[in-house]
């Protein structure tokens, strides 16, 4: 009898020491289950743009290109969209736009050669300084860069010279948000900063203080960085040197 008595006291002490410990780093999704973590963003057919968006950010969001959304939309460089304009993902729907973009494209041609760096090799460098505490896994979900620990304030920089095409905080799970876009290939995101210190449009230089490591949208002070090429992420520590 005792034995069973002590047993018991065992089993319940068991079960009530067990914590239930929320995922952290599940990015680009809204559903914190470990169901969700496991199943990528998927595009829907429609989406209006809301306020703060930008065609990377959209794009970005769901895993594409933006050249390839773009296309589908019949939108052209500087890739300009407006709250409430409706983006399809679906090719069908671009032939029914054609001649409306038609008349924004002649418009906009004369700055295309000013706003599109060249695709010429990148010499990358780390966006901060700090420990790697999470690697890029291409079949996790949730592990679309790697995550630096630092502490709150210290500077991010730009890890290659371009343009910034996102600053904001409208993306789930990536708090305070830098998109740079390096070439028509390669774009790379800086993640859960306390304070971003540059804006939409404005071209930064490799090493440019651009942000200040946070932790919005997360539970520790870190950075979160992402390099894509042609909109799909790809393991930043290829193209980073093997030290800070």
């Amino acid at each position: 009898m005792r034995l069973l008595l002590v047993l018991l006291m065992l089993v319940l002490t068991a079960c009530g020491g067990s914590r239930a410990i929320v995922p952290v780093g599940n990015y680009g999704f809204g559903n914190t289950s470990s169901t969700a973590s496991k199943t990528k963003a998927q595009a829907p057919g429609l989406y209006k743009v809301k306020k703060g968006d930008t065609l990377y950010s959209i794009s970005w969001r769901y895993g594409m290109d933006y050249k390839h959304v773009a296309k589908m939309n019949n939108i052209r460089s500087p890739y300009n969209i407006y709250i409430g304009q409706k983006l399809y993902f679906k090719n069908v729907r671009a032939k029914t736009t054609t001649t409306k973009k038609k008349v924004i494209t002649k418009k906009t041609t004369k700055t295309v050669k000013k706003s599109l760096p060249s695709n010429q090799a990148l010499a990358w460098r780390w966006p901060t300084k700090g420990k790697v505490i999470s690697k890029y896994s291409q079949k996790a979900a949730g592990r679309k860069g790697i995550d630096i620990a630092g502490t709150s304030g210290q500077h991010v920089i730009a890890a290659a010279k371009g343009k910034v095409v996102y600053s904001g905080s409208g993306l789930p799970r990536y708090g305070n948000l830098l998109i740079i876009k390096h070439n028509d290939t390669y774009l790379s995101a800086y993640a859960h900063n306390k304070v971003l210190l540059v804006k939409e449009g404005q071209w930064v230089k490799a090493g440019q203080k651009v942000a200040l490591l946070g932790q919005t949208g997360t539970q520790r002070n870190q950075l979160h960085f992402e390099i894509r090429r042609n909109g799909k992420p790809v393991d930043p520590l290829k193209f980073l040197p093997k030290s800070y």
